[in-house]
């Protein structure tokens, strides 16, 4: 991980410093659904307002691509904010310019204002310079605490943070160095599980990960790709038939490095995609022609928490089954259960992310007994897959 600054470093009294957030919130009918991200990025707010910081939050909202579609406005946020943080928020209706200029500038110590979306002007995605220098005229320093865009070079990411002072805010931090702990200095045994669709959308991701834990778990319907390439018979189970020889190739590949994959031993099946569909556990050999793996089976289970009595740290990425239809979210709870208390027990440190994988979590009731849960989808991803994240490497 690259050394970077954080507000223990900065001394923001009088300051107008510019933070860029997060206020991609899901809404639904003019109302934010999940105040997540809010809650998250609001103590970073708060300690700046109360050490003097003059706070000019940045964000996008959607994708308008270059024009101000109305819905877009991060105008409803100014009261979500306000609410949060207990105090008032001012709102200005551009991201740069002399109106955003000159609210900037009559801002008082502790007060804070919130910009209208920087994906209003074309520029951001681009990494527009004139972009990114319109917002670093705007304040002193720069705070980002947006690391779930830190994926993405933009300039309110990675342009202004080349032309102001920049820190990283105590949301960016956590992030940073609870995936520090997960990958980059852990303490082993290291277990990954990596759950989802498709071997094809996580070869970076099942390449990094298998060169630098001591075991892997594969789970999801991926594993019937993998169990497919070892000869067994899947039945109607999704899987991808072109992907055989690149995950014979993973499974050597991580033999090769050392690091053990753990696929499953036995499969949950049923006719169909439904609620409380008929359903049964099956050996590996035992899926009927005309049934579908869903989840996988109590053995499997077993296995994996034998596994993690014996680990120190875990990284997750993906469920085991289809866990939004019940019964096929029982070995994802499980498991999820069995985490959670080995967290709580002080032996395992426990470190998950990515969009399914949250609302898994969630669903099993353990996203607060967990060590870490990111909130950053893409950015986590790209994180686990090796990749350089340009709105980190720019703080550094």
């Amino acid at each position: 991980m690259p050394a970077f600054r954080t507000l223990d470093d900065l001394d923001p009294r009088g300051k107008r410093v510019l933070l860029r957030a997060d206020l991609n919130l899901p809404v639904k009918d003019g109302k934010i659904t999940d105040m997540t991200r809010i809650e998250r990025l609001c103590p970073t707010i708060a300690e700046l307002c109360a050490k003097g910081a003059r706070v000019i939050v940045c964000s996008h909202f959607d994708r308008p691509k270059g024009k101000r579609v109305p819905e877009m406005s991060l105008k409803p946020m100014q009261a979500a904010l306000s609410a949060s943080l207990g105090k008032p928020v001012a709102f200005v209706d551009d991201c740069i310019g002399g109106e955003a200029e000159a609210a900037a500038a009559a801002l008082k110590d502790g007060e804070v204002l919130l910009l209208e979306n920087t994906r209003y002007h074309a520029g951001e995605e681009k990494n527009d310079a004139a972009l990114a220098a319109g917002l670093a005229k705007l304040a002193d320093v720069f705070v980002n605490d947006a690391f779930s865009a830190a994926h993405r070079a933009h300039s309110s990411t990675e342009g202004v943070a080349r032309l102001l002072p920049a820190y990283a805010g105590r949301l960016m931090q956590q992030e940073l160095e609870a995936l520090d702990a997960a990958l980059g200095n852990p303490q082993r045994p290291v277990v990954a599980i990596v759950g989802g669709a498709k071997v094809s959308t996580k070869l970076d991701l099942l390449g990094n990960l298998s060169s630098k834990v001591d075991v892997l778990v594969i789970g999801g319907a991926m594993a019937n790709t993998f169990l497919a390439a070892q000869g067994h018979s899947v039945g109607k189970s999704l899987q991808e038939a072109d992907m055989h020889d690149t995950a014979r190739e993973i499974l050597a590949g991580a033999k090769a490095r050392g690091c053990e994959i753990v696929l499953p031993l036995d499969l949950v099946v049923a006719e169909g995609f439904a609620a409380h569909s008929p359903n049964r556990v099956v050996g590996l050999d035992g899926v009927p022609a005309d049934m579908m793996a869903l989840d996988v089976g109590p053995a499997t289970v077993a296995d994996v928490v034998k596994r993690l009595s014996a680990a120190k740290t875990l990284v997750w990425n993906g469920p085991f089954g289809a866990f939004e239809i019940a019964p096929f979210d029982a070995a994802t709870v499980a498991v999820a259960k069995e985490v959670a208390r080995l967290t709580e027990a002080g032996q395992l440190r426990s470190v998950g992310g990515g969009g399914d994988t949250v609302s898994a979590l969630r669903h099993a009731g353990v996203s607060e007994r967990m060590s870490y849960v990111s909130s950053a989808g893409g950015a986590f991803l790209e994180w686990l897959e090796g990749k350089e994240l340009p709105g980190v490497a720019a703080l550094s």
